[in-house]
């Protein structure tokens, strides 16, 4: 059985974050082809609709963990702003991942004890991984 991860960034520049994390994301094996940009309804405003999440298919039974991971590596490399990012399964368990939480993290093993904490959070029960890429 597969669902979906969704993923909100809470920033005034949420749509070009977006399209960063969906780059970030979509340049992994992994996650390849399991990443989609969710447009939200049509604003007054604006001639066409915005970006209002991303959309990540995940199996059960540990794909989640990869998927924090891979999200607070993301997060640690945005330099500036107070990016927050809103994971969320449709059972309605999520988490949120922080930038500035992520940046103050000091070597592999506090990554590795935020990943492992957000994954069972997110109801991700399978031991944690390595650090992130660049760790």
């Amino acid at each position: 059985m597969r669902d979906a991860v969704r993923i909100q960034i809470d920033s005034k520049a949420s749509g070009d974050l977006l399209r960063s994390l969906h780059g970030w994301l979509s340049g992994e094996p992994e996650w390849r082809g399991r990443v989609d940009l969710v447009e939200g309804p049509s604003r007054e405003e604006t001639l066409g609709g915005w970006l209002e999440a991303l959309t990540v298919v995940v199996a059960p039974g540990g794909l989640a963990v990869g998927l924090v991971s891979a999200v607070v590596a993301w997060a640690r490399s945005q330099s500036v702003g107070e990016v927050v990012c809103k994971l969320s399964r449709p059972d309605g368990s999520a988490v949120e991942v922080s930038a500035p939480v992520a940046r103050s993290l000091r070597g592999p093993d506090e990554v590795r004890a935020l990943v492992e904490d957000l994954s069972r959070q997110l109801g991700d029960a399978r031991p944690g991984p390595q650090a992130p890429a660049g760790e």
